[in-house]
């Protein structure tokens, strides 16, 4: 069964940690999250399941983030879940709303979520994600571009 996340997207700021403290913005998780285009998909995903049947699936993010995970360190399914149980970057980057020291799925939920997740789905999930980056550097151009127009008519 599929059940729409209701939860609204956290920003790393937002994150609850157990100590206090926030992520930081800069790290490259949170930087990584940001550029995902994560609800976009997140329809074409919950295809895959029964509206009325089954257990809830865990969502899209926490799916292909583990997944991501998985395949940017080089680990194990087994590993996969222990580093994500160990670090709020890892936890926050999958959707989670706050630090938990429990594992947020077993270790052979990967098997299912490389089923779910084809590589059509991924290859458009990278499309998104270039999209953005594009987007957020021609931003981040153009406000360069402002600030140094801005110190010319100063000086």
């Amino acid at each position: 069964m599929y059940r729409k996340q209701g939860q609204p997207t956290i920003s790393a700021e937002n994150f609850e940690l157990p100590v206090g403290g926030k992520l930081s913005e800069d790290n490259r998780w949170v930087i990584m999250a940001s550029f995902i285009p994560w609800s976009e998909f997140e329809e074409e995903y919950s295809s895959y399941f029964s509206i009325e049947m089954g257990a809830p699936a865990k969502s899209f993010r926490m799916a292909l983030g583990a997944l991501i995970i998985k395949e940017k360190l080089g680990i194990s399914d087994r590993e996969t879940v222990e580093q994500i149980r160990e670090n709020p970057y890892l936890q926050y980057f999958i959707g989670m709303l706050s630090y938990s020291n429990e594992v947020p799925f077993d270790a052979s939920m990967l098997v299912h979520f490389r089923e779910r997740i084809s590589v059509e789905l991924v290859n458009k999930v990278n499309q998104g994600m270039v999209k953005n980056m594009i987007a957020s550097a021609s931003s981040i151009g153009a406000e360069k571009k402002q600030k140094k127009q801005k110190k010319k008519v100063i000086h």
